[in-house]
């Protein structure tokens, strides 16, 4: 058995019977690989134990990187490069440079949070989706258990707790 192959495949109606469920099938001991929801679920993430995410730190590191490319740049143009007296002002005034800083702070910060979601997401052009239910893009949320991964428990043993915590369909799914 491969891992990210074989899973079993709880579907559930209500997102308050799925949030319990999470909390039931983590407690017995079962590692759940994801959690596909239509909508957003408020405390999901919680039940499902994921940490804090890092984007917000990528996100300013990115836009530092912007207000320190912009300065740079500016006060090598302007001062140093090519220095123009225009109406008697200082060659590197900062006050000028605030609109193009914020511009390109704000133009790294939001390519750098595409370019470093989609590696993090692992989405490729040409990677091909897993849809564990068709229906999850409609009106069900879907629990998926990866059985290389729970391999203290049988394939009828995860149909029963996921019965027991409130599907309404458990089903196998297999990706090749």
């Amino acid at each position: 058995m491969e891992a990210d192959k074989n899973f079993v495949v709880g579907i559930f109606d209500d997102e308050d019977v799925l949030l319990g469920a999470v909390k039931k099938i983590r407690d017995a001991g079962v590692k759940i690989h994801e959690v596909y929801t239509p909508f957003p679920i408020h405390g999901l993430d919680t039940a499902l134990g994921y940490k804090m995410s890092r984007l917000p730190i990528a996100a300013f590191m990115f836009g530092m990187t912007g207000t320190t490319l912009a300065l740079t740049m500016m006060f090598w143009m302007l001062g140093v490069d090519w220095p123009m007296i225009i109406g008697g002002k200082n060659f590197t005034s900062l006050p000028p440079f605030i609109p193009v800083t914020f511009e390109l702070t704000v133009l790294l910060a939001a390519l750098g949070m595409v370019g470093t979601f989609m590696i993090v997401s692992d989405l490729k052009p040409y990677k091909k989706p897993r849809l564990f239910d068709i229906r999850t893009t409609d009106d069900k949320h879907v629990m998926a258990i990866d059985l290389a991964k729970n391999t203290s428990f049988s394939k009828d043993q995860l149909n029963g707790i996921l019965s027991e915590a409130g599907a309404e369909e458990v089903n196998e799914k297999n990706f090749d």
